[in-house]
C-alpha cells in the first residue's frame, strides 16, 4: 500500500504531456475540462486518474476535490466552506476522510501515567500540552503525528492542587486549579503568575481576545483582564448559583455561556454579557434535575454545542430558538458525556463516561456512526478530555493517553 502510494506520488510529480490522440473530450480548454469533471463523484474521478499520467495528474487538482471533501467528513473544511489545511491537498484529505467514515484506524498509546488523574489536553502546531496532577506538560509530535518525543518540551508549574482546566492563548496558558487559583504562564518563557480567583477549586476557564472568564465549584463566574500590569483584577462576578463545570467565550467577543450542574430551577445553560455580567438569556427548557452541562463549545458566534450527564449533545442555533436546540444526539448506552470535539463540519466525537468509549457521529444524522472502547473493565475510565487533526483522535483517560491514527490504520 506504501508502495503504490509512493508511486503515485511520484507519478504526480512527473510532468506529463497531454495525450495527442484519443477521445476529442481530451482536447478541450482545460477551463472546460474542470468544469465537466466537477461533477464526477469520488469513484469516477479514480477510475479517470487510471487512465494515464496526464489524467492522474489532472484529476489531482484541488478545484475537483474541494466540493467532495466540503461533504465529507473531517477533510479540514469548515461548515462555511473555508479551507484550514491548503498545504495539503484536498484528494490526500478526502482519502483519510474514508477512513474515519468506515471507522478504520489504529490504536495506540502516546503516555501512561501510574497514578489515576484526571487530565486535560490542548494542541498548538506540532506541540501537545496535557495536565498531569499539578503540572502542564509540553511534548512535540513526531512526524508521524502518532507519537511522541518522551523528552517534554516544558514543564509548567505554580498550583498547590490538581489543574482542572487550561487554554492556550496569545503564546499564554492560562490554568485553573483546584486550588482556587488561575495560572498565566508564558509559553516561550519562565514568566508564571497564579492568582486566588475563587473560594473553592476553578473547574473552568476560557480566555479571548485579552479578556479571561473562570466557572467554580463556588457557585460563580468571573471575567479578568490578561494584560500583565492588571492580572488578578477581577472585572465582574457573576452569582451563578449553581456550581460552574464549563465555560466559552463567544467568538464575537460579546458574551460567554457557562454550563452549571442543573441542581436549581434555572437552565444549566445561561449566556452572560461579557463587559457588564448580566444575563442575555438562557437555552433550553425542560433539562431534568441534575443534567448538569460538563462541556460547551461555540462553533461560530451564533452555534454552540453542550454535553452532559443527561446523556445527549444538544446543537443550539440562537439565530433560530434559544428555547430549544435544532439538533439532538443521544448517547445509546446511557452514559454521561465528559466532552466532545467537532471538525466544525459534520464531524462529531464525544467521550463516555464508562470504559473510554469514544463515538464519532456524522451530524447529519443521529445515529452513532462508529464506538471505540479503549479501556477494558478492570480499569474503567471516562474521556476527560478529546482533540483531533484531520488524521489523528487523541484520548486522555485516567491511566493513558490514547490516539487513533486513521492516517495509517
Amino acid at each position: 500500500m506504501a508502495a503504490a502510494a509512493a508511486e503515485e506520488e511520484s507519478a504526480a510529480r512527473e510532468p506529463a504531456a497531454r495525450p495527442a490522440a484519443g477521445p476529442a473530450l481530451w482536447r478541450l480548454p482545460e477551463e472546460l475540462l474542470l468544469l465537466i469533471c466537477s461533477y464526477l463523484d469520488m469513484r469516477a474521478l479514480g477510475r479517470l486518474a487510471q487512465v494515464c499520467r496526464w489524467l492522474r495528474r489532472f484529476t489531482s487538482c484541488d478545484l475537483l476535490w474541494r466540493r467532495i471533501a466540503r461533504a465529507s467528513l473531517n477533510s479540514g473544511f469548515t461548515r462555511l466552506g473555508t479551507d484550514l489545511m491548503t498545504s495539503v491537498p484536498v484528494k490526500d484529505r478526502v482519502k483519510v476522510s474514508q477512513n474515519w467514515r468506515l471507522g478504520r484506524c489504529r490504536e495506540g498509546i502516546l503516555l501512561k501515567w501510574r497514578c489515576s488523574q484526571m487530565p486535560w489536553m490542548q494542541l498548538e502546531d506540532d506541540s501537545l500540552y496535557i495536565s498531569q496532577a499539578n503540572f502542564i506538560l509540553a511534548y512535540q509530535f513526531r512526524p508521524d503525528g502518532a507519537s511522541l518525543n518522551r523528552r517534554p518540551l516544558g514543564v509548567f508549574a505554580g498550583h498547590d492542587e490538581d489543574v482542572c482546566h487550561f487554554v492556550l492563548a496569545n503564546s499564554h496558558i492560562i490554568s485553573a486549579g483546584g486550588d482556587g487559583k488561575i495560572g498565566v504562564h508564558k509559553i516561550h518563557s519562565t514568566f508564571t503568575v497564579k492568582y486566588s480567583a475563587h473560594e473553592q477549586e476553578v473547574n473552568c476557564v476560557d480566555c479571548k481576545g485579552g479578556i479571561i472568564v473562570s466557572g467554580s465549584r463556588d457557585r460563580t463566574a468571573k471575567v479578568w483582564p490578561l494584560a500583565s500590569g492588571r492580572l488578578g483584577q477581577c472585572l465582574h462576578t457573576i452569582q451563578t448559583e449553581d456550581r460552574v463545570w464549563s465555560i466559552a467565550i463567544s467568538p464575537l467577543l460579546s458574551s460567554f455561556v457557562t454550563g452549571t450542574a442543573c441542581c436549581g430551577h434555572f437552565s444549566p445553560l445561561r449566556i452572560w454579557d461579557l463587559n457588564s455580567g448580566q444575563l442575555v438569556t438562557h437555552l433550553g427548557s425542560d433539562f431534568p434535575p441534575g443534567a448538569g452541562v460538563l462541556d460547551v463549545m461555540y462553533e461560530s458566534p451564533f452555534t454552540l454545542l453542550s454535553c452532559g450527564y443527561d446523556t445527549y449533545v444538544r446543537y443550539w442555533d440562537l439565530r433560530t430558538s434559544v428555547r430549544k436546540c435544532v439538533m439532538e444526539w443521544e448517547e445509546p448506552h446511557d452514559s454521561t458525556l465528559y466532552c466532545l470535539q467537532t471538525d466544525g463540519n459534520h464531524l462529531l466525537a464525544t467521550g463516555s463516561s464508562y470504559y473510554g468509549v469514544v463515538r464519532l457521529w456524522d451530524r447529519r444524522q443521529r445515529a452513532c456512526l462508529h464506538a471505540f472502547p479503549l479501556t477494558s473493565t478492570p480499569l474503567s475510565s471516562p474521556v476527560y478530555c478529546l482533540r483531533l487533526t484531520t488524521k489523528h483522535l487523541y484520548a486522555a483517560l485516567s491511566y493513558n493517553l490514547h490516539v487513533l491514527d486513521f492516517q495509517n490504520p
